[in-house]
């Protein structure tokens, strides 16, 4: 019997959509996601994000600046000369502080701000404590800012992702295949795009359905360590 010929699935562009109108809330989200639709009404002119990998802090920060013009800039890229370019903007994201921050520059940062009336996002895996902050300075602003956790995402949203992803892709998934992923994938939005992506690419390649034992051998690529980096 002749095999099915694979064909060879074009690399056409499915950039994620990151907008605010995008971004699906759930009890892991939630407290994030009101405080930052709160801006620039914020408890402090410094808000803390911290959140586990793939549990959706680049998706937030994408939907934040969307709706407030805010400059987004990775932590370790961040120096003094950067400062008055970063409080002229609505806001300013200062994102993975985990991996490393000036700490000179981020005090300068967040001096200016309060002087200007502005605000500071700053993301991070972790909380500041774990930073290694040389400047106690610093970490007295740090200490002072608005903490803010968003969790991995449970069933109900992570479920939702699913369905929302395949849609974007205007494919028709049976629920039972989105259920069957749930309950096998890593807690991660993340791993969630990337299955998806993958999934689409295997059917198209093989010119056949969207199916459980599809969805379950693509999976296992998806999340073995040497997939692909994982953000957010």
């Amino acid at each position: 019997m002749a095999e099915t010929p694979r064909q060879l699935p074009l690399d056409l562009p499915h950039d994620a959509a990151l907008g605010r109108d995008d971004y699906l809330v759930g009890r892991s989200n939630q407290a994030a996601f009101e405080l930052l639709e709160r801006w620039p009404e914020w408890p402090s002119p410094v808000v803390i994000l911290a959140g586990p990998v793939g549990s959706g802090k680049t998706h937030l920060v994408e939907a934040f600046r969307d709706e407030t013009g805010a400059i987004v800039i990775q932590a370790n890229d961040l120096s003094e000369d950067k400062v008055s370019e970063l409080v002229a903007a609505p806001a300013c994201v200062i994102e993975d502080a985990h991996r490393g921050v000036n700490d000179t520059a981020l005090f300068h940062l967040l001096n200016a701000a309060r002087q200007a009336g502005k605000t500071v996002l700053i993301t991070s895996r972790t909380w500041p404590a774990s930073w290694k902050v040389a400047l106690p300075d610093l970490m007295s602003r740090l200490r002072a800012a608005t903490p803010v956790e968003v969790l991995e995402p449970d069933d109900d949203l992570l479920r939702r992702v699913l369905v929302k992803l395949f849609a974007d892709r205007q494919i028709a998934v049976d629920i039972g295949v989105v259920d069957y992923l749930v309950v096998r994938m890593e807690r991660s939005l993340e791993v969630a795009m990337r299955a998806v992506d993958a999934i689409d690419r295997e059917a198209l390649a093989g010119r056949v359905k969207i199916t459980k034992p599809l969805a379950g051998r693509v999976l296992e690529t998806v999340t073995s360590p040497d997939y692909g980096p994982t953000t957010g």
